[in-house]
């Protein structure tokens, strides 16, 4: 694959916002997978268990190939990447329309799991490193903006699909098309930031007169041996763990807190509840990372880490008393989680610099990868504990939420201890200025 055009002079770097919003808007779908479910299970006779192993192994796969593609990324720049996620993301779908219409299951793991979660990995980073170059004074925002597509991808692919599914049938048949749609329209959508996604200039000079590559340079090899990359990993880990919590058992949550109230939740109150999280998820991405911009990475984190355990300990005592007060606290903390993913980048970049931040940004994903199971882990074992004692309602989750807030203060404990990165971890000047320009592409 070619290098990335490099930007001619007067270009405006507000274009790369919207290449990076198309790959990110389209692989966001993997948090609307649940419309599938029911008809997955109908017609190819699966149990819940089965039918969401494609969409967890899709984010196994995004941990690990973020992880590992990182360094790959950076060296062959972001049109080479959002390529790569294009073809896996977009062919993890038509190889899951083969095996609905043949009723392979397998091969719907295998495309939607493995190929199309490829897809995820390389096309969730693969904007990052040259937004942060194109947006030295404004980091946040830039890595906000990209990174809210992904939390509100959904809000996107959730009716789509749901109105395919209906169109075209719940058979095996009917899935078989609506995959099939999905992956060519997808693969389309994604051209466009394939094709218009632009390089600064080899000087580093973005249109906002900043030098791009000054500062702190320190390699993805080099960064993993500091102090500071293992303390924002728990800080990433501990944050999303927190979120996801709360996001990935919403509906039955709610609906137990206030199951002997004098009015309980209904079925489709909790599944408004949900869909407000999911605003709230994409609104801190927006929101919270620009405001990093102002107030610095450290204090924003301080927000997420700090009021997060005080939401989620008023949650824990007075949960129950107050429908509004239940659902505000729960929007914060959704807004924080989604905000944690939008700043980190920025953070990164803080620490790190521009050098090789794609790279270190995958890596550290892998804290992604570890809170998606440690979160629903600690929540739903044990609220089955709990019931499996007799207990109900609020009582099921006053044990997880203790956790939730002990771990939170882990994570603003490792904040706090996150300082500049020493002097021996920096890439040595004499080698930066020819290693900034082979690696400017990416």
């Amino acid at each position: 694959m070619s290098s990335p055009p490099v930007a001619p002079p007067g270009w405006s770097r507000w274009l790369v916002p919207p290449a990076a919003l198309s790959v990110h808007l389209s692989i966001g779908q993997a948090y609307a997978w649940s419309v599938f479910k029911p008809p997955l299970e109908s017609a190819l006779h699966l149990d819940g268990t089965q039918s969401a192993l494609p969409f967890q192994l899709a984010i196994v796969m995004l941990g690990l190939s973020a992880a590992f593609g990182g360094t790959l990324v950076e060296r062959n720049g972001p049109r080479w990447a959002m390529t790569v996620a294009l073809v896996c993301f977009s062919s993890g779908f038509l190889i899951s329309a083969l095996g609905a219409q043949t009723q392979q299951y397998w091969l719907i793991v295998l495309g939607y799991g493995f190929v199309g979660g490829i897809g995820l990995g390389i096309g969730y980073i693969s904007p990052v490193s040259t937004l942060m170059k194109w947006f030295p004074d404004r980091p946040g925002m830039a890595t906000g903006i990209a990174i809210m597509g992904f939390g509100g991808g959904a809000l996107i692919a959730s009716p789509w699909s749901a109105q395919m599914l209906e169109s075209f049938g719940t058979g095996h048949s009917g899935i078989a098309l609506a995959f099939l749609v999905h992956g060519l329209a997808y693969a389309v959508f994604m051209t466009l930031g394939v094709l218009l996604v632009r390089v600064p200039r080899p000087d580093g000079r973005t249109k906002s007169g900043t030098d791009a590559a000054v500062g702190v340079q320190v390699s993805a090899r080099s960064a993993l041996r500091t102090p500071q990359f293992w303390f924002l990993w728990v800080v990433l880990c501990t944050n999303v763990t927190a979120g996801i919590g709360i996001l990935e058992k919403a509906a039955p949550m709610i609906t137990d807190f206030f199951a002997d109230s004098s009015t309980p939740v209904s079925v489709s109150a909790a599944a408004g509840f949900v869909a407000l999280l999911s605003a709230a998820n994409m609104a801190g991405r927006i929101g919270w990372s620009s405001t990093s911009d102002l107030i610095g990475r450290k204090n924003i984190y301080r927000v997420y880490l700090g009021v997060g355990a005080l939401m989620y300990l008023v949650l824990a005592l007075f949960g129950d008393t107050s429908k509004p007060l239940f659902v505000l606290c729960a929007l914060v903390v959704l807004s924080f989680y989604g905000g944690g993913f939008a700043t980190v980048p920025a953070y990164l970049k803080d620490l790190f610099g521009t050098y090789q931040v794609g790279a270190i940004h995958g890596r550290l994903l892998t804290a992604w990868s570890t809170a998606g199971v440690l979160g629903p882990l600690i929540v739903n074992w044990i609220a089955d504990r709990q019931e499996g004692a007799g207990k109900h309602g609020p009582a099921l989750y006053g044990l997880s939420f203790s956790i939730m807030i002990g771990l939170l203060l882990v994570g603003f404990v490792a904040n706090e201890l996150i300082r500049p990165v020493h002097p021996r971890h920096h890439v040595p000047a004499p080698k930066e200025a020819p290693d900034a320009q082979r690696e400017q592409p990416a």
